[in-house]
């Protein structure tokens, strides 16, 4: 009887101590709806994660930070991939303290990564686990870095985490051996993100079985994609209701793939998804943080980090194909993404990047600044600024 009563009340008291939370964390991140003023939006997002690197006693990217606390340590995975953003920043730029930086962050990588090759998983630690999804997002640092400092020391690092890859991959293109601790074995469609990376440093060194690596992989995503473009088995904890961020992954690494390997299916299966996510935007550019088999809301909230990378590929697609659709699509996106940055906070830790959802209290990073959402922010207003420049 006691437990029956224990049950009955548990909703409540999670009820109240959720309202709790959101009394005392809600207002430390308090937006200006009223600012869509871009140059400042991407200034503000940039200087976060350089403060995020300078963070730490090492040259990774601090994980993020939790409301009312100092910063976390730094996250291997994300860190890969903001290193990109860097690169790709001097290019825009030229700026050549961005590459400095990214340099930094690439040389990091090179000397935490693990005997086999693989990159751990989870935020850094002295007992690492080997990940297949951040070892393709670091070689997406690495790759770039290559192209434009021809350093041996990426090379290395990316031939051994490329041929990692390649030793686990299951005949079908699947990855089962070697996913991270941190997400459900089965539902990791997503990982073709990963292949993009593993096809971009196939691209750049020559390596041949790294590509067709990749697109085994992109193969096998195709086969978890229905026909109104939606992704089965996409999702880090409900497959059923995936969030936008995972979906998002799968969308992009079909893409790129696609765009370096010419395979236009690839290309096509992307675009299917990207029109889907085009049908639900609201005229606010909120798109739902997750969403069901048919495109319908799986929650109320917006998954910040999967909003931007959907306006990523949109931009993507604009430039592929000169729709504007993608273009007025994007835009939208990009200014409710605004509307909820918080580039005036006082908290150095906080202003200028971006929480999880929004509101703050929803379920993805619910309180949390996180590295990897304020990137692909950057990423989306860097695009909307100056256009594909890769």
């Amino acid at each position: 009887m006691l437990g029956l009563i224990k049950d009955t009340l548990r909703p409540a008291k999670n009820w109240v101590e959720g309202m709790a939370d959101r009394r005392k964390f809600g207002p430390l991140y308090n937006p200006d709806p009223n600012n869509l003023d871009l140059d400042q939006h991407l200034s503000a997002a940039i200087q976060w994660m350089e403060r995020a690197q300078d963070a730490g006693t090492d040259r990774g990217v601090a994980y993020g930070v939790n409301f009312g606390q100092d910063w976390e340590v730094s996250y291997p995975e994300t860190t890969g991939y903001i290193c990109r953003t860097f690169v790709n920043l001097y290019r825009q730029s030229g700026k050549k303290e961005y590459l400095d930086r990214a340099i930094a962050m690439g040389e990091w990588e090179a000397a935490i990564q693990m005997a086999e090759g693989a990159v751990m998983g989870g935020k850094f630690n002295l007992n690492p686990t080997p990940a297949v999804f951040n070892t393709g997002m670091v070689l997406l640092g690495w790759a770039p870095l290559i192209r434009v400092t021809g350093d041996r020391r990426f090379k290395d690092a990316a031939t051994r985490a490329g041929e990692w890859l390649v030793r686990i991959q299951e005949a079908n293109g699947d990855w089962r051996k070697g996913n991270s601790n941190f997400a459900k074995k089965e539902s990791t469609v997503y990982n073709v993100k990963a292949a993009w990376g593993l096809c971009d440093a196939g691209d750049v060194l020559g390596r041949r079985d790294f590509v067709d690596a990749a697109i085994r992989n992109a193969e096998f995503c195709l086969t978890e994609q229905r026909r109104n473009g939606w992704f089965a088995n996409c999702c880090l904890d409900d497959p059923e209701k995936p969030l936008l961020h995972t979906i998002a992954y799968a969308m992009q690494g079909l893409l790129e793939i696609g765009k370096l390997t010419g395979r236009e299916e690839f290309i096509a299966a992307a675009r299917k998804t990207a029109d889907a996510e085009i049908a639900i935007l609201q005229p606010n550019g909120f798109l739902p943080g997750r969403q069901r088999e048919n495109f319908e809301a799986g929650a109320e909230w917006c998954c910040l980090t999967g909003s931007a990378q959907t306006s990523i590929v949109l931009s993507e697609f604009y430039a592929l194909t000169g729709d504007e659709r993608y273009r007025r699509a994007a835009h939208q996106i990009n200014r409710y993404l605004m509307s909820c940055h918080d580039i005036r906070n006082p908290d150095p830790r906080l202003r200028g990047g971006v929480p999880g959802s929004w509101p703050v209290w929803g379920e993805y990073g619910k309180f949390q600044i996180l590295n990897w959402a304020t990137k692909y922010l950057t990423d989306a207003l860097a695009l909307e600024k100056y256009g594909h420049n890769r």
